[in-house]
């Protein structure tokens, strides 16, 4: 173990500490000796009980907690992070709290652009701007932050993705009851020594220190009032805001009291923060009583997992290092084996692959700006990283794998969208690795010249090369010359980029780009984009902007991925929940009428254009492209051709969303109303109000009805009218969308009726037919259904119609049967398991009682019987020690011990009543005896069971389990 480690562990005393700490330790050695995790649901299923238990102090407390609503705290210690979640939304439910699912981390809120909080969701109730839907929730939100995004991996607890676990009073309960339910949360079900909690209060909130102090029982030393820097909360300079107090768990109680401080991270780690949300503050500063107290809580899952498994850090926890583990292995190495600077790469990675896999999940895709640029940023990290690692294949989708294994607990739609994550993530990745290609060897160059130099600086004009003509950010060129121990010279990047403004504004003088640093900036001399693709998917325009990392340049050499910005188009930009076009871009040939295409021959210009969105507030259609061929600039006429394929894919899931919201009203009542949605090309969401899930028979008339109008073959139409004059004829609005006063309405006769610029089919039957994948709850009162229709309905029943040829081929069975066939081998096969299962426990019952004659007597009169009984499973093992302690009757100590085939130890102890009373426990040691074999476990004193993965070893741990016994009997 590592010295932090060990420091953890032995400040625990048998009798003070919780079983998550002993368990979690043994975990925490055994992973670093075999170089992967070991699940700590492993060690649950091979003990066969609930949770081991550490001491007989322990089960003691266990035992008074059984009565509470939630599990108590023996059964929950040693809690993988799904566990820790659960528990704490059970525990919270069982206090009349209604648990509310995870919001999307695209808030609605306009004043942030990612999710940031557990409270943002609730936000507007707070505010008094949205009546509040329940007195009480509970959740688990997913967050993102980033600001402090060069820390993560360097610290203990930096994330940019995390889980906040919260419980929310909207003018319900107060400041007592908050207290008193986080202190029975921490204490009781996660079984957190009392006397190792903290907790911080508000200078000036005498109420707070005296429940903390009177009602609780927080001796007053370990209580310290705090300004308003760290425990007072605010909306903003005016309205809601309140104290906190704040829970802080101590990893040194060793040192005592006197000087600690509660900043001190090497020592504590705050846990658990208190919002007490009672003032209303005025313009002035005054600050008034609120009429309606509210209460704002937030855990992180992430601290909590670390204090629960006992390791030194957040990122050794099971939520985030099996994801390290697999980053590690296609290093070819392990993350106990590698150096500081690996563990910090690694830490990364796993850290920016969960908030990637998160973001595009929800929506947000790869660009230049605003969210996007967050998702692709985080991307270029973990590439830049996997380099360091020494990684050069494309790695992130093999990482990301991981980190949507781990998603389904905390966001069901993130495994249901796996292909659609793992194809964005792919895509954006070897975007970069082209740029990082032919750059990487340039920067290897800059940073062997800049070492020779005294003092070892990267001058600034070689760090703004890289980043103006391959596309390095700044910060990357950063993290790698900080791995040589170098820095940049930032004063000279700026100064080179000054100078390239200036170079870039001489070369363009038809549009002053060079002094704009925003598509906004731009927009009132670029004027705005023509968009010619609703029918026509081939069109000219002329190249009006390029930009490179959100930087206008004139010009972009081959390979280069820019952002252009065209005067006409055909390709549509992403909004109204459709993704943007892709396709390409050619340059157009030269005329006598202009010179502006004159390019030398054989060098014709072509980009591939993967994605368009919208900037400027909606004016300007900026196109993500790769320079193929020639060299893009400024000027330069282009014909741009649509992806048919792909268009036809959105067009299809487009109308079907509304052919769906139609259903749904016709279904569910009208006052159904779309809450958001998405059209990609390979699916399609839709989410809407609704007070509970689906019926079946529902989900059935939904889908029946939308085929039936796909099948009438209604063609549909449009039209462009006055906003109010389309409202009064009953045209609905999607949601998000901003209108202008004049409208377009697309409408399927009879059916639906709908403002929306996206693109659509002409006729309901060019969408072919449409199928219901899933539906379910996304939030409190809204709904998700993911579909299929048209060519990726196709691809739907194709791939079904493969699995089930596959199966009909392996059961030798008609498709038909299947079914029958498959429950007729599910009933065998469980009769089966049930008779090799009595089999096994009488196999291990009849070998026990044989080996009875075998006990040795010692001179105080305790029967000992150590044997080895392999091929026996771990609870046979277990039941067979039970029998054999009760033939041998009391005082009688029995360890059993098996190999039970690749590898695998199992044992088990049974000690008598008078063994027990005598001061051994056969949780604890069969616990260290299992170590002998790198495993670890424990259970009850009188009964208990272990495991371990190195079978050679058993002989061994059979002879010092003897001799130990007989030492202390």
């Amino acid at each position: 173990m590592s010295g932090s480690q060990v420091g953890q562990t032995q400040l625990l005393s048998p009798r003070a500490a919780p079983m998550s700490f002993w368990l979690a330790a043994a975990r925490s050695q055994a992973q670093r000796a075999f170089h992967g995790p070991v699940h700590l649901s492993g060690w649950k299923a091979s003990t066969g009980v609930p949770s081991a238990r550490a001491s007989s102090a322990i089960h003691a407390a266990a035992t008074e907690a059984e009565a509470a609503p939630v599990a108590t705290a023996a059964e929950m210690n040693s809690m993988t992070g799904q566990e820790i979640r659960e528990a704490f939304l059970r525990f919270y439910e069982g206090h009349g709290h209604t648990r509310v699912a995870s919001a999307s981390l695209v808030p609605d809120d306009p004043t942030v652009l990612l999710t940031i909080a557990g409270m943002l969701p609730f936000k507007p109730i707070f505010l008094g701007q949205a009546p509040r839907q329940h007195a009480r929730a509970t959740s688990s939100q997913k967050c993102i932050r980033t600001n402090d995004i060069e820390n993560v991996g360097v610290t203990a607890r930096h994330h940019t993705f995390f889980e906040m676990l919260g419980n929310f009073s909207f003018g319900d309960y107060f400041k007592e009851q908050a207290i008193q339910m986080a202190w029975e949360l921490s204490t009781k079900v996660f079984g957190l020594p009392q006397e190792r909690i903290w907790v911080s209060v508000f200078e000036d909130d005498q109420e707070a220190f005296d429940l903390w102090a009177n009602k609780v029982g927080v001796p007053k030393d370990r209580i310290r009032r705090m300004g308003a820097a760290d425990n007072f909360w605010a909306a903003g300079p005016t309205g809601p805001c309140g104290p906190c107090s704040e829970l802080y768990f101590d990893f040194q109680p060793e040192l005592g009291t006197r000087g600690a401080d509660l900043e001190d991270d090497s020592r504590f780690i705050e846990f658990y923060n208190l919002v007490f949300m009672q003032s209303n503050r005025s313009p002035d500063g005054e600050l008034t009583p609120l009429a309606r107290q509210n209460i704002d809580t937030g855990l992180g899952l992430e601290r909590m997992a670390q204090i629960l498994q006992s390791v030194p850090n957040n990122y050794e926890t099971d939520l985030i290092l099996p994801i390290m583990d697999a980053a590690a292995k296609l290093a070819g190495t392990s993350y106990v084996q590698a150096d500081e600077a690996g563990k910090t790469a690694l830490k990364v990675i796993g850290d920016h692959a969960r908030a990637a896999v998160y973001l595009v999940s929800d929506g947000v895709l790869p660009s230049n700006v605003g969210r996007g640029y967050i998702v692709r940023r985080l991307i270029r990290r973990i590439v830049m990283k996997g380099r360091l690692l020494g990684i050069k294949d494309s790695f992130l989708q093999l990482v990301a794998e991981s980190a949507i294994d781990l998603a389904g607990p905390c966001d069901a739609n993130v495994p249901r969208s796996r292909s659609r994550i793992l194809a964005e993530l792919g895509r954006e990745e070897e975007r970069f690795r082209t740029t990082l290609d032919s750059g990487e060897k340039v920067l290897e160059d800059v940073l062997s010249r800049a070492a020779a130099n005294q003092p070892a600086i990267v001058p600034g004009a070689d760090a703004f090369f890289l980043y103006d003509t391959f596309g390095f950010p700044l910060e990357i060129t950063q993290e790698a010359a900080s791995a040589r121990s170098m820095e940049v010279d930032l004063a000279g990047f700026e100064t080179a980029m000054q100078e390239q403004k200036k170079r870039s504004k001489d070369a363009v003088s038809e549009v002053d780009l060079t002094a704009r640093n925003s598509l906004g900036e731009m927009a009132s001399e670029l004027g705005a984009t023509t968009f010619t693709g609703h029918h026509d998917l081939q069109g000219e325009g002329q190249i009006m902007a390029l930009l490179q990392d959100g930087r206008p340049v004139a010009s972009a050499s081959e390979g280069s991925t820019v952002e252009v910005v065209l005067d006409s188009t055909p390709f549509y930009a992403e909004s109204g929940g459709q993704m943007g076009d892709q396709g390409r871009l050619f340059s157009v040939p030269a005329d006598a009428s202009t010179s502006d295409n004159d390019t030398p021959l054989g060098q014709a210009v072509t980009l591939r254009v993967h994605d368009c969105q919208k900037g400027a507030g909606g004016n300007l259609f900026v196109h993500s492209a790769t320079v193929e061929s020639g060299e893009a600039r400024v000027g330069l006429r282009v014909a741009g051709e649509v992806d048919h394929a792909l268009r036809l894919r959105l067009r299809c899931n487009h109308t079907a969303t509304h052919l769906l919201q139609a259903a749904l009203k016709q279904v569910l009542g009208s006052d159904v109303s779309q809450q958001g949605s998405q059209v990609a090309t390979d699916r399609l969401r839709f989410d809407f109000n609704a007070p509970a899930a689906l019926k079946p028979a529902q989900l059935e008339r939904v889908e029946t009805l939308v085929n039936e109008w796909i099948q009438a073959g209604d063609a549909l139409t449009t039209s462009t009218m006055g906003l109010e004059e389309a409202k009064a004829a009953g045209a609905i609005a999607m949601f998000g969308e901003k209108y202008a006063d004049e409208v377009r309405v697309v409408s399927v006769p009879g059916v639906s009726m709908e403002l929306c610029g996206g693109t659509h089919v002409d006729s309901t039957s060019q969408i072919g037919g449409f199928k219901i994948l899933s539906e379910g709850g996304i939030s409190s009162g809204v709904r998700r259904i993911e579909a299929v229709a048209g060519p990726a309905l196709v691809d739907y029943l194709n791939s079904i119609d493969k699995v089930v040829k596959q199966l009909g081929a392996q059961f030798k069975t008609r498709a038909e049967d299947i079914p029958a066939r498959v429950a007729a081998l599910t009933d065998e096969l469980k009769s089966i398991q049930k008779q090799l299962a009595e089999a096994q426990s009488q196999a291990a019952l009849a070998k026990a009682q044989a080996a009875a004659s075998e006990a040795t007597l010692t001179e105080q009169g305790n029967k000992v019987l150590v044997k080895r009984l392999d091929g026996i499973d771990g609870k046979s093992l277990q039941e067979a020690a039970a029998a054999l302690q009760s033939t041998l009757g009391d005082p009688a100590a029995v360890v059993l011990l098996s190999s039970a085939g690749e590898g695998k130890v199992g044992m088990a102890a049974a000690f008598s009543p008078q063994v027990v009373t005598g001061g051994l426990q056969a949780g604890k040691f069969i616990g260290g005896i299992a170590k002998i074999c790198g495993g670890g476990g424990g259970g009850r004193p009188n009964l208990a069971q272990a495991g371990g993965k190195d079978a050679s070893k058993l002989d061994e741990a059979a002879a010092s389990a003897l001799s130990q016994l007989l030492e202390q009997l």
